[in-house]
């Protein structure tokens, strides 16, 4: 006999758990006091939706669902943030929420939500236990469906009495994951595609990749010399130094590699879903009836064909496809071949910053340093704005699992993002980028990378303004500033005050050292880099911006 409270974390014990991240609640109180011995590591977070996005991190660099745990109403509110990016990105997550108790339902009664109304746009699947006998059984099925066809969050609901009743109850048994493989006869459809093609490309995205899966693939884009892009925020799948690289189709593509996209004569989409941000804005690819002949190869089957009718659907994960097309054989010589080469070049002269810029700070040269000092597996992670550009654009991903970042374009990831990967990755650099208006979204979270002491280093580039909204602001309404200035916190003293290490970065020659002293110092720190709000992107300042308007 047990406490329903004790089968979750047993459930959970079944399915290979080892952490999970909260803000605790009276509402699931039998859950923690399971938890207290149960060897499975709690990280305590400031606020519901910092710990949300540390549990998307978790799913994101493993591929095992990220769990988190909240109590009902304001607490499961909160947490909604990062089950949209969970969702938009398509992470496997399990969010755990208290709810009221069974005989106080449908009374609006103390922070009671209906979450089966309120979050069906926000997870695949919401549930609640009404009997704590079946808590194997709802547990079981969580973890298939985060993890099966697109993977993305489920939300379990907890009454809390439900939680304290005893019962009997079937050990849990752990999920079995399913996989999608593509057939003998679509491989073969495939082959004979790019045999055919003159002008061929790929371009990676989505989960449910490996490292093996990352590879391989990198083998087989060398042996067939066949350009490769990466899809928007999932840079980390492909080598950017590798002569097959092309580029990231994202935000403010290159518009060389854009021209490419467009003339190309086959599109080999591999895990992504090419949703507005990679297909800019849906002008790369027309809907529903691709100019290119389109090969789509995806988990789910119903993301085949919804939205670009392709020429060659595969349901299928990227790691199944590539183990399938690992030993096909190329063409002696691929008449693409000096395509590939060309567009890396362009690559590269795209993806080297300017050394020059408006201030006594330019982050071009912030980012060379970047590049030469500091190690390729380390884990890089940001949230969403302007100032994210001078990494998407400027670092080149060279490993697997080195990127995490939401293309759900969520402000606030990024710091808690560092503290699950850090938790994750002791042994590895992890580096927050973050501007002063993304940062104060989940600020909170540093003094929990200080709890667990997890030396993360913040990149904090503050140039007072909320950049991309004043960026289309100057654009759309020219000179009329409304609702972007920023006043800030001194962010050295945030960081001393949280028990952390603060550097401020007034001019360009000051940042190196500055690193070194927050990488030596063994903590948490945070590098406030001054940067001109006139440098409101890597080519154009806010005055060319409201001149040309």
């Amino acid at each position: 006999m047990k406490t329903g409270g004790q089968l979750i974390v047993e459930a959970l014990k079944a399915n290979g758990v080892s952490r999970v991240s909260c803000v605790p609640g009276e509402s699931y109180l039998a859950v923690l006091d399971a938890l207290y011995e149960s060897g499975i590591d709690v990280l305590v977070c400031r606020q519901e939706g910092g710990a949300a996005m540390m549990a998307d991190c978790w799913g994101r660099l493993t591929g095992q669902p990220g769990i988190c745990m909240v109590t009902r109403g304001p607490g499961a509110t909160n947490a909604s943030a990062g089950l949209h990016v969970a969702m938009q990105d398509s992470i496997p997550m399990i969010l755990f929420i208290g709810q009221v108790q069974r005989d106080a339902r449908e009374r609006e009664a103390f922070q009671e939500v209906e979450y089966r109304r309120a979050f069906t746009e926000f997870a695949k699947w919401v549930g609640e236990i009404d009997d704590a006998r079946r808590i194997p059984e709802f547990v079981t099925r969580a973890f298939a469906v985060a993890t099966s066809g697109r993977p993305g969050p489920v939300v379990l609901t907890l009454p809390e009495d439900m939680l304290r009743d005893v019962v009997e109850a079937p050990d849990a048994r752990p999920y079995m994951p399913v996989e999608s493989h593509p057939g003998t006869s679509q491989i073969k459809a495939f082959e004979k595609l790019l045999r055919e093609a003159q002008r061929p490309m790929f371009i990676l995205g989505g989960t449910r990749w490996n490292e093996q899966a990352v590879d391989d693939f990198r083998s087989f884009a060398e042996r067939f010399r066949v350009p490769v892009g990466c899809s928007f925020r999932r840079q980390m799948l492909f080598d950017h130094l590798h002569t097959c690289y092309a580029g990231d189709v994202g935000i403010g593509i290159n518009p060389a590699l854009a021209k490419e996209i467009k003339e190309s004569d086959l599109l080999i989409l591999l895990g992504s879903r090419m949703s507005e941000m990679p297909s800019s804005g849906y002008t790369l690819i027309d809907i529903p009836y691709p100019r290119q002949k389109l090969i789509h190869i995806h988990p789910d089957p119903e993301e085949l064909g919804r939205i670009y009718r392709p020429d060659l659907a595969i349901p299928a994960a990227p790691a199944e496809f590539v183990a399938a097309i690992k030993d096909l054989e190329p063409p002696a010589l691929p008449i693409w071949a000096e395509r590939s080469a060309d567009m890396h070049d362009a690559y590269l002269h795209w993806s080297t910053p300017p050394q020059t810029g408006p201030g006594d700070v330019q982050m071009g040269p912030i980012m060379d340093w970047i590049e030469a000092n500091t190690p390729k597996t380390a884990i890089f992670t940001n949230g969403a704005g302007n100032y994210a550009t001078w990494l998407h654009r400027f670092h080149r991903f060279q490993a697997y699992n080195t990127q995490a970042a939401p293309t759900s374009g969520s402000m606030g990831y990024g710091l808690p993002a560092a503290v699950a990967a850090k938790q994750l990755f002791p042994e590895r650099e992890v580096v927050c980028f973050a501007g002063d208006g993304c940062f104060m979204m989940h600020g909170q979270e540093f003094i929990t990378a200080v709890r667990y002491h997890l030396p993360i280093i913040t990149v904090l580039v503050n140039n007072g303004t909320y950049g991309t909204i004043r960026m289309h602001q100057e654009r759309e309404f020219p000179g009329r500033v409304s609702a972007t200035d920023l006043v800030n916190p001194d962010f050295v003293a945030f960081a001393a005050a949280y028990g952390g290490h603060g550097e401020r970065v007034e001019k360009t020659a000051d940042f190196g050292p500055a690193y070194e002293r927050a990488r030596a110092s063994g903590k948490p720190a945070i590098i406030e880099v001054m940067l001109s709000p006139e440098a409101i992107t890597p080519t154009r300042t806010l005055t060319q911006i409201r001149e040309k308007s």
